[in-house]
């Protein structure tokens, strides 16, 4: 299981450093060159990041916001989203060693301060002590409600992600609406050089809007998939637990009395 995580992070970052790798080798690219009055005096054309740059508007600024967010998200994700950090093997093996020396009011307090998933869980399972058949069932509430509460932390970089090829197609209607609307002042008579604003506007917030969504949705998906590995095995060790709780709960429930035996009667001769 371990091999395929570390096959995924590495899948993630391969892809990160393509996209990275995209974005520098588009700053040695050129574009198509600039009006006839300044050709000469630019005779470095623009690059992708400088082209970028040049049209920064409320929809550039949203986007550049966004992926902030979104890298902070991910690297939250993947440091919280551990073995080490979820489960820490010292919270569980404290809680056998309390379980063990059956100090359970220890145990209450231990799992109500841990922020370890297996004390989330546990928690609710010993307050319903001594019916264990109430303690499983507020184990299984509690496992549903803290695995969705993990997938809902990973959950905005799926929303980031889906909202970037919606914010650039957003800013590609607005580059057409711009060059369209250079065409309808000049009275159908716009040059290169007055369409080619619109145009580049419209395919730079396409670029950004892409730029953001694709490493968002890659780490959600990896993330994804390691929140549904590791609160399995939360749920494996937390089950663990309160399997080494029955048999002190069946002891403590005090056998029921038997009935009296009844005598009968000598018969009378």
């Amino acid at each position: 299981m371990r091999r395929y995580s570390r096959f995924r992070v590495l899948l993630l970052g391969a892809l990160l450093a393509t996209a990275l790798f995209l974005a520098a080798g588009g700053l040695a690219q050129t574009t198509a060159p600039t009006a006839a009055a300044t050709a000469v005096d630019e005779a470095k054309k623009q690059g992708v990041m400088d082209l970028i740059l040049s049209n920064m508007d409320p929809i550039f600024f949203t986007i550049a916001g966004l992926s902030v967010a979104g890298l902070a998200l991910i690297i939250q994700g993947f440091i919280k989203n551990r073995e080490a950090v979820f489960m820490p093997p010292a919270s569980t093996n404290l809680m056998r060693d309390l379980i063990s020396e059956r100090r359970f009011k220890e145990l209450i307090d231990f799992t109500e301060a841990d922020p370890s998933f297996v004390s989330k869980v546990l928690n609710p399972a010993l307050k319903r002590a001594p019916s264990f058949a109430a303690m499983k069932e507020a184990m299984e509430t509690s496992i549903g409600e803290q695995t969705a509460e993990q997938f809902r932390r990973i959950e905005y970089l799926n929303i980031i992600g889906n909202l970037g090829p919606l914010l650039g197609l957003l800013g590609t209607v607005l580059g057409m609406i711009y060059a369209f609307q250079a065409v309808a002042t000049a009275n159908g008579q716009a040059n290169v050089t007055e369409l080619s604003h619109g145009i580049s506007k419209a395919l730079c917030h396409t670029f950004l809007g892409l730029f953001l969504a694709v490493p968002c949705l890659a780490a959600f998906g990896v993330l994804r998939t390691m929140v549904d590995r590791l609160t399995i095995r939360g749920a494996l060790v937390a089950e663990e637990l309160l399997l080494m709780i029955k048999p002190a709960e069946a002891r403590a429930v005090p056998a029921p009395p038997r009935p009296a035996a009844t005598v009968a009667p000598t018969p009378v001769l």
